[in-house]
């Protein structure tokens, strides 16, 4: 069965979500706490001091989940192109929750600017809403 454009679109901006998380854990990992704190809350201005040890532990736990949620939800993606429907709400559930505490902390709480935060969130969100209308379009089972 041909794919629907909901879903095509909404495998499109997975992917993209996913990789953009993937980059983004990886330069977590691979940055000191000062450049990735004013990384992430990019709409003010963070102090620049020596953080402690404990914070760039922490930050590299960020790193890695912002690494293993981008992985999945590329997969994810990938077997939403394909039709899969526990592709679709796997992929929401984490990609959604995933973004949900940034959306709480983060955009509500004024520390970021629309690119490229908020606009991971309404892609993640967009996402979500295109695959459940073509979930409830009665996708082929897989």
């Amino acid at each position: 069965m041909k794919n629907s454009a909901s879903l095509i679109i909404s495998s499109t901006l997975w992917i993209i979500w996913g990789l953009v998380h993937v980059f983004y854990g990886v330069f977590v990992i691979s940055s000191d706490a000062a450049t990735v704190v004013q990384e992430i809350a990019n709409a003010i201005t963070v102090p620049q001091f020596q953080y402690p040890d404990a914070l760039d532990a922490l930050l590299n736990q960020h790193g890695w989940n912002l690494i293993w949620a981008g992985v999945i939800t590329t997969i994810g993606g990938y077997f939403i192109w394909k039709n899969s429907r526990t592709a679709i709400w796997v992929t929401a559930v984490i990609g959604g929750c995933f973004d949900l505490g940034y959306f709480m902390f983060m955009d509500l709480g004024g520390y970021v600017l629309f690119f490229p935060g908020t606009l991971m969130t309404i892609i993640a969100l967009t996402a979500i809403l295109l695959s459940i209308i073509a979930y409830f379009k009665k996708i082929p089972s897989s």
